[in-house]
């Protein structure tokens, strides 16, 4: 009997999340459209963010001020950290360049106005200063992943500096923030955290058996970025680490 239960809830999630792709391909197509401002891209993601997290049983909590423009920079737990905080408010990823290539995923995220890293090249940080400046000049918030890889959440791993010379050189402020998840019925590690070598695929089904899904993202205070980027970072992992002993409370 359980295992029929999980099966039609696997059917019925798999079903709403294509049916979801399918609705924000048509909002995009006619209402948003090719040309469209940084802004549009971004509350288009943000409405069917929305949409997508309860086609797949998740439940979001914020707590702390939702940063008002400037850079995010959150821990990195899986690819549904992206929905959950494009949800939260209007903002513009930043992504490894591997993901323009996924089949589907690939063309949602350039609707979105994914910008993309290679970090297989340091000098490649550099290309990306002005259409950083586009992003906090639209008044949107700029996200990326600092930690460089997904983990399973029992630790946060330190985070890279390298991304943060723009923001010393331009004074952009930035916001820490902890995201962190709970469910029931499943195991977050294996199946909502996507970390190592978990096949794409095989980890949605999983996920897809999941009862219920709490998101709980922690904002901390926004800083100004200083004159050192490597301070900068090794402040913003122990902002993000006090957040999540708070988070751990919640």
């Amino acid at each position: 009997m359980r295992f029929l239960v999980l099966k039609l809830r696997q059917v019925r999630r798999l079903g709403a999340l294509a049916g979801v792709f399918i609705i924000a391909g048509l909002d995009f197509l006619f209402r948003v459209g090719r040309n469209a401002s940084r802004k549009e891209r971004s509350a288009w993601l943000q409405r069917n963010a929305a949409l997508m997290l309860r086609a797949v049983g998740f439940r979001v909590t914020v707590r702390g001020e939702v940063p008002s423009g400037g850079f995010i920079a959150p821990n990195h737990l899986s690819y549904m950290d992206i929905i959950v905080l494009a949800s939260v408010a209007p903002q513009v990823f930043l992504s490894k360049v591997e993901v323009d290539s996924w089949p589907v995923v690939g063309a949602y995220c350039r609707m979105a106005g994914t910008l993309y890293i290679d970090r297989r090249r340091r000098s490649d940080v550099a290309t990306k200063e002005a259409a950083f400046a586009e992003v906090i000049a639209s008044g949107l918030n700029m996200t990326f992943f600092l930690e460089g890889t997904s983990t399973d959440g029992r630790a946060v791993l330190p985070f890279r500096a390298s991304l943060l010379q723009p923001l010393v050189a331009n004074g952009w402020p930035i916001t820490p923030a902890y995201l962190k998840y709970e469910c029931e019925e499943g195991d977050v590690a294996q199946d909502v955290c996507w970390w190592g070598d978990m096949g794409f695929a095989e980890h949605l089904l999983r996920m897809s058996k999941v009862k219920r899904v709490e998101a709980s993202v922690v904002f901390g205070q926004q800083r100004q970025p200083g004159e050192d980027r490597k301070l900068l970072a090794n402040e913003l992992y122990q902002d993000v680490l006090a957040l999540s002993e708070s988070g751990a409370r919640l």
